[in-house]
């Protein structure tokens, strides 16, 4: 009896001992947050192997728009949306013979305007997305792979007079792998057309604008982004930095959520859900660690490196001066879309937006990124807003 007393005593020993080393081998530098304000969302989606960034956070966006406005929780349909915007697509890239580019990217328009124009449906009207293919989530390898050379085909055709019939062609392809759009669904009990249904949610669709801020033109002017992506060319009105940053807050602070596209290849975007602008000259001259070596470092090993300095990071305070730089020189970039809807603080102070992402419930807090202020406002390519979320001064300033 007593040997097992003591064998039991041994093992609590240790197990104590195992529990104080794993609580020494925890960063001291991880942040911890407080939430400042958090608006509601939606679920957490995954786009998979499939470049629809655009269409996952447009339409959490409109989600959170509508469980603002109405209380209630929908579950808008990606892929109603791809159908709609890539047979858009390729017919422009047809009316102008191959010289734009046929892609799986987009923008904050997109699915604005599909809504506008076509309507939208439920998820549940359409095919899960992947299923079509005995997939379990999107996978586009095998699609575009299809696709993309059907329209180049086309676009660069030496026909002298095309045939309606590509057109057909190319939404049997849509339809193969997305599924058809339903002219008509039931959802909960009541049917639908997509038009219908899109009055149905509670939204004034005429209520967005989208914001950026280059230098390039003039302040309190509209223009479209001059990035691939933004191929239907809607306007984002010009707006000084300091006046990003107020928008946004203003946004969420007042319970609204923002549709936010930018760039999220820089190495201080993590995969364990952190974002810093970081400071490379600080990093650099950095003693008594391998940040001497900082620019020769794998960029792995740099995102390492930042995430054992968690809130502890260098970071730059954006300029205008620089955001025109980065655009002009190709390194501020359009590669993602999310949402932001909550603003955080850590244990230094310094604040951060929370971001929902979709790529699933990955990495340390299971989808969702904690994103300092400084690098949304340097890596913004330009975002959308509910127009009442915007500053009274702003509003009236470019008269929306």
């Amino acid at each position: 009896m007593k040997k097992l007393f003591f064998a039991a005593l041994l093992t609590v020993f240790a197990l104590g001992a195992n529990a104080q080393e794993k609580k020494t081998e925890e960063n001291p530098n991880k942040p911890v947050f407080t939430v400042v304000k958090e608006n509601a969302i939606t679920s957490i989606k995954d786009q998979n192997r499939s470049g629809t960034c655009w269409a996952y956070s447009t339409l959490s966006f409109f989600e959170a728009e509508i469980l603002k406005a109405t209380g209630k929780t929908y579950d808008l349909c990606e892929s109603f949306v791809a159908n709609k915007t890539y047979m858009d697509r390729a017919i422009q890239v047809v009316r102008l013979h191959g010289d734009c580019q046929f892609a799986q990217g987009g923008s904050a328009f997109d699915p604005l305007y599909v809504i506008q124009n076509f309507g939208i449906c439920p998820e549940e009207a359409m095919p899960f997305p992947g299923s079509l293919y005995g997939d379990s989530l999107n996978n586009f390898n095998e699609f575009f792979s299809v696709m993309t050379p059907y329209v180049e085909s086309v676009a660069k055709s030496k026909a002298k007079k095309l045939s309606s019939q590509w057109k057909v062609g190319l939404q049997g392809i849509l339809d193969a792998y997305l599924g058809k759009c339903p002219e008509s669904f039931t959802y909960q009990g009541k049917t639908y057309t997509p038009k219908s249904f899109a009055a149905s949610l509670g939204l004034d669709w005429n209520n967005y604008v989208t914001f950026t801020s280059y230098t390039h033109h003039p302040f309190w002017t509209a223009f479209a982004v001059e990035v691939q992506d933004n191929w239907r060319y809607p306007l984002s009105w010009n707006v000084p930095i300091k006046d990003l940053e107020r928008i946004i807050d203003n946004a969420i602070m007042n319970g609204y959520t923002v549709a936010w596209g930018g760039d999220v290849s820089e190495d201080g975007f993590t995969r364990q859900g952190l974002a810093y602008m970081y400071d490379t000259k600080k990093m650099e001259n950095m003693d008594g660690s391998d940040m001497a070596r900082w620019l020769k470092l794998s960029v792995e090993k740099k995102k390492n490196i930042i995430d054992s300095l968690g809130v502890n990071v260098p970071e730059l305070t954006p300029t205008q001066k620089q955001r025109q730089e980065r655009f002009d020189n190709w390194e501020l970039t359009d590669d993602h879309g999310m949402l932001i809807y909550g603003i955080a603080k850590d244990q230094n102070g310094k604040e951060y937006y929370m971001v929902k992402n979709s790529w699933g419930e990955t990495g340390e807090y299971k989808g969702i990124w904690y994103m300092t202020k400084n690098f949304i406002i340097a890596n913004t390519m330009d975002f959308m807003v509910n127009k009442n979320a915007v500053p009274k001064d702003i509003r009236k300033k470019i008269n929306i």
